[in-house]
């Protein structure tokens, strides 16, 4: 009798052992079907703001089944060469102009995914006050990359201090320059070394996420400043490839958000200014 007992509360506990095992098995399933698939993407960006913008992102985009890789990069052009050669999924630093001419120079096929924001750009100075203060013969830098060179020599003709000829437009160079009433000197260099030659010239026209990096304030230290009506809205960029995956567009959405847009405004205070 004690035998067919104990055979007994053994069937039964063998019974409850399959029903508890059937039961975990069947919760891993739902969660693991409720959980939303996971993709990373990859991509690089200029420290500031870019980075800055991309990192605030990180959590709601991980919580919407987007890991997001961010390479930091402090030149204009690896971030295209590795989208391009397929080492990242994307860039994000960029504007339009500047996209379509290093296409056209280097054969790639990089295509926008969504405007983000303008940062306007500016001239800096660390001995004058006003460009009226501006001497003759004055030197005065420019980023040295087609297209923000152009820009800097437009924002100049704006101000008054150099005329172009006539059609100059956003691939304007020096030699483009038809009146110079103070004989400056213009030299063109690397974007990312302006700020750090700032002390050795009268005049640097800097990219706004190079002089935010170096501590500028543009709406506060730029001697003349673009309006937030600037054409140069920077972008998200990927490949044709990949532009429409569902994450590039959770990302695309992310940094169209109206959370992006205020993040914007409290933290840049007018030095980058909402595209959307």
């Amino acid at each position: 009798m004690r035998y067919l007992n104990s055979l007994s509360r053994f069937a039964k506990m063998k019974k409850l052992l399959v029903a508890v095992t059937a039961i975990t098995a069947f919760s891993t399933a739902a969660t693991a079907l409720a959980a939303p698939a996971t993709e990373t993407l990859s991509i690089a960006a200029t420290a500031v703001p870019h980075a800055e913008i991309l990192e605030f992102i990180k959590p709601a985009l991980a919580a919407d089944g987007v890991t997001l890789q961010i390479k930091v990069f402090t030149d204009y052009v690896q971030p295209n060469v590795q989208v391009a050669e397929k080492n990242l999924d994307a860039n994000f630093f960029q504007h339009q102009p500047y996209l379509d001419e290093f296409n056209k120079a280097k054969g790639t096929d990089l295509v926008s995914v969504a405007g983000v924001h303008v940062e306007p750009f500016g001239a800096y100075s660390s001995t004058l006050k006003s460009l009226a203060e501006l001497p003759e013969g004055a030197n005065v830098v420019i980023p040295n990359d087609a297209t923000n060179g152009g820009r800097a020599l437009l924002l100049l003709q704006k101000a008054g201090v150099i005329t172009l000829k006539d059609g100059s437009g956003i691939l304007a160079t020096p030699r483009d320059i038809v009146s110079n009433p103070k004989s400056i000197t213009i030299r063109e260099l690397e974007a990312a070394t302006l700020p750090r030659v700032l002390n050795q010239v009268d005049l640097a026209l800097i990219n706004t996420n190079y002089a935010l990096e170096a501590g500028l304030k543009p709406t506060k230290d730029a001697l003349i400043i673009e309006g937030s009506d600037s054409p140069y809205v920077n972008i998200l960029v990927a490949r044709a490839d990949n532009k429409d995956s569902p994450a590039m567009q959770k990302l695309a959405k992310a940094l169209n958000s109206p959370e992006v847009k205020a993040f914007i405004l409290e933290k840049y205070q007018g030095a980058v200014v909402p595209a959307f």
